[in-house]
């Protein structure tokens, strides 16, 4: 496909996704009924869609609508692509840009968050606000984590270069890699096969480091989703694992990673009968806010009532996961959010209703560091 075609097929995509097409779903169908793409179309295609997705409001802006077609065309603007080669009505190229596309006016760029995320981010983050809302334009690091147990990171980063993979260490964890070449190939590389590494976002790598877990202690997960954190805990300490989520098909693969990864993980669906825990973690459903780089299209979806929702279920979630730990033992709570209302906000009202229980340790973990934005705290029953 040529350059032009690629942003042709994006101007598609971005109009399924707004007709209500999730935006993995509207790539995925795209791909399907276009067997012509190559691999480096489809990836090409992909980054015009979610780079777009970033900065809607920017390109909306530029573009002078918020269509596909004028969000790609805002998109070009603002990574300085000349527009003339590309919207040339060249077969399989955008039409001819036409009266009021070829020429937008605007005195200053939108930020590229709903309004009412953009008062709560300022509410949560203050001074942080504007590099956060900056970041969010960008595209995530892709980050692994080695498992320390199986090898070194030194070791894992020479046979990963091996396999055509390029990573830096990170500081924000002990086994954190940033992949800066070759990300397409780590599925297929031998450390990924072996259980060696995971893909794993460093902050949420860091938050289970900050964990107070020790040799032979009893463990739940109760909102395992894929289990990366049950398999990261268990990267650190022997112990015995447990792993529940409220969609078990969400762990449908876990067994088959704890396999290669070396460790024993039980899935249960009724965590009360093995309990109690020495840790019960709870990473809770949240907003996302702190992963809106890798989801874009999530923040749009995102609204008030959802936000309150959110709250009251993970409220509900603490209050039931509390009376699965044992007496002096310890209640993990985490997000991948940025708003306060789901973090210190959340974690002050149960100490409230709960006066049995103390906050041990909590942080917000935020861009500047180099993973997701990131909450944890850990509890402590008395």
């Amino acid at each position: 496909m040529t350059p032009a075609a690629r942003v042709q097929a994006s101007i598609e995509i971005l109009d399924r996704i707004l007709d209500g097409t999730p935006a993995e779903k509207a790539l995925t169908g795209w791909a399907r009924s276009s067997r012509f793409a190559g691999s480096k179309d489809r990836a090409a295609i992909r980054d015009h869609v979610f780079d777009a997705l970033r900065q809607w409001n920017s390109a909306a802006a530029l573009g002078g609508a918020s269509t596909g077609r004028a969000l790609m065309i805002g998109l070009l603007r603002l990574q300085n692509v000349g527009l003339a080669d590309v919207f040339s009505g060249a077969t399989y190229a955008p039409a001819t840009l036409i009266e009021g596309e070829d020429t937008v006016e605007v005195s200053q760029l939108p930020h590229d968050v709903p309004a009412w995320v953009l008062e709560k981010l300022e509410a949560s983050l203050g001074a942080k606000t504007e590099q956060t809302l900056r970041d969010l334009r960008q595209r995530a690091p892709i980050t692994l984590r080695v498992n320390l147990s199986k090898l070194s990171r030194t070791e894992a980063q020479r046979q990963l270069m091996a396999d055509g993979i390029e990573t830096e260490m990170m500081d924000l964890a002990n086994g954190a890699l940033c992949v800066t070449a070759g990300a397409r190939r780590i599925r297929q590389s031998a450390l990924y096969l072996d259980g060696v590494i995971e893909l794993q976002d460093a902050a949420s790598q860091a938050m289970v480091e900050a964990l107070p877990i020790s040799e032979g202690m009893k463990i739940l997960d109760y909102c395992a989703g894929g289990g990366g954190k049950t398999l990261a805990m268990a990267g650190h300490v022997d112990g015995r694992f447990f792993a529940y989520d409220i969609a078990p098909h969400r762990m449908v693969d876990l067994p088959a990673r704890a396999e290669r990864a070396g460790v024993q993980v039980t899935l249960t669906d009724a965590p009360v009968d093995s309990a109690p825990y020495d840790l019960v973690l709870c990473d809770a459903p949240c907003s996302g806010s702190g992963t809106w780089r890798r989801t874009p299209d999530a923040k749009w979806r995102f609204t008030p009532e959802r936000l309150g929702e959110l709250i009251e279920t993970q409220a509900e979630i603490l209050t039931t996961a509390k009376n699965l730990v044992a007496t002096g033992g310890a209640l993990a709570y985490a997000t991948c959010s940025f708003l306060k209302e789901e973090n210190m906000d959340q974690i002050q009202a149960f100490l409230s209703r709960h006066k049995d229980w103390t906050l041990e340790w909590s942080h917000q973990y935020g861009f500047e560091e180099g993973g997701d934005g990131f909450f944890g705290a850990v509890l402590r029953k008395s």
